[in-house]
């Protein structure tokens, strides 16, 4: 995770002239430094994958069966593998445990034949759902980088696509004020980032069991996963967030799905990362939201108390520790044109964003 060369080298990006105004404040100055992904070289489009079985269980022999065909895609040394790669968990809302494979890739090109060629994709895209007893889902977001933002609490760590060769950690300060999110975004200088339609739940009843179904996300949707990190955490700070932000953190999400509907939340999972050979948790989690646009999402953040209880305290202990700061936060951003990459085989009807998915289609065998 760790990467000590925060260079300061130019690097390459894409930047557009500014019609629309920034949001930071005149004469802003960040209450703590922060980090953020750069490319060292051009890139046309930034792929995100989510792979994953759904299952009893990490015991379940679909789970045992799926870890193994990841193992196998790694082992094999592939030229089109993922540049960076993470195997997590969740139980999601209906108490299915999901084991996902998480991968990155800059070339596109690479990603399509991983897809088409990889012993775990090719698996997934042969199942019969009639005929089996889980679960799998396959979930491609896939976007131009000037629909990318990120930020890390940490000089010398990376997470997340920030992992991937020709990605470099640098200093920023754009952060520390709301809409700071947005301004990151290459994009949002000549593009408003809206979506074109309200935050509807689906009202007719899904039929997903035995069924492969893809579901289509509205224009503009934002997924965000935002990460924490404290497997390296000094003995203060471990405790201070098994017992102060953890809670906090929770309470934030737990609102969120409590109210997808006036949130516009259309997916929120609560991921655990494995160590990739033993399966063992690992101190380290990430949550993995759809929201409808990034303007509900922006208005969570700036106006509702159990994220300011989340920043202010992380603002606080940063304040403390400075440099010795051992517990890491991050997070990826993407604004997602329209798209249809979501596919999901014999998954029960609450699964990813099948129940607000704009469109969702039955695919024949």
């Amino acid at each position: 995770m760790t990467d000590e060369s925060c260079s300061t080298n130019p690097a390459w990006m894409v930047s557009y002239p500014r019609v629309i105004p920034e949001r930071r404040p005149a004469g802003h100055v960040p209450r703590a430094p922060r980090w953020m992904a750069s490319f060292d070289e051009p890139v046309s489009l930034m792929t995100s994958d989510y792979l994953a079985v759904q299952t009893t269980d990490v015991g379940s022999s679909a789970a045992r069966r799926f870890a193994d065909l990841v193992r196998r895609t790694h082992d094999a040394g592939r030229a089109d593998a993922p540049e960076a790669w993470e195997i997590v968990s969740f139980t999601d809302a209906a108490g299915a445990f999901n084991l996902v494979h998480i991968g990155y890739w800059r070339d596109p090109n690479k990603h399509a034949t991983w897809v088409l060629q990889a012993p775990a994709s090719s698996w997934f895209a042969e199942l019969d759902a009639g005929a089996i007893d889980f679960g799998c889902w396959h979930e491609v977001i896939q976007v131009p980088v000037d629909r990318v933002e990120t930020i890390v609490s940490k000089a010398g760590w990376s997470f997340g696509l920030a992992r991937c060769p020709g990605v470099t950690m640098r200093l920023m300060t754009t952060n520390g004020y709301f809409g700071a999110a947005r301004d990151r975004f290459p994009l949002s200088a000549i593009d408003p980032l809206e979506a074109p339609a309200p935050h509807r739940r689906r009202t007719a009843p899904i039929r997903s069991a035995g069924r492969r179904l893809r579901a289509e996300c509205g224009h503009n949707t934002a997924i965000i996963r935002s990460g924490q990190h404290w497997e390296s955490a000094a003995p203060d700070q471990f405790e201070d967030y098994e017992q102060n932000l953890r809670p906090k953190l929770m309470a934030g999400m737990e609102h969120l799905l409590a109210e997808p509907e006036k949130e516009g939340v259309a997916s929120l999972r609560i991921m655990t990362n494995h160590d990739p050979e033993s399966l063992h948790p690992r101190r380290q989690t990430s949550v993995l939201a759809h929201f409808n646009s990034l303007e509900p999402l922006e208005t969570w953040a700036e106006s509702h108390a159990t994220h300011a209880a989340i920043y202010e305290h992380a603002i606080r202990k940063q304040r403390e520790y400075g440099e010795e700061r051992s517990v890491v936060t991050w997070h990826e951003v993407f604004i997602v044109p329209r798209n249809s990459g979501f596919e999901y085989v014999n998954c029960h009807d609450r699964t990813g964003i099948m129940p607000f998915a704009t469109t969702l289609l039955a695919i024949e065998p």
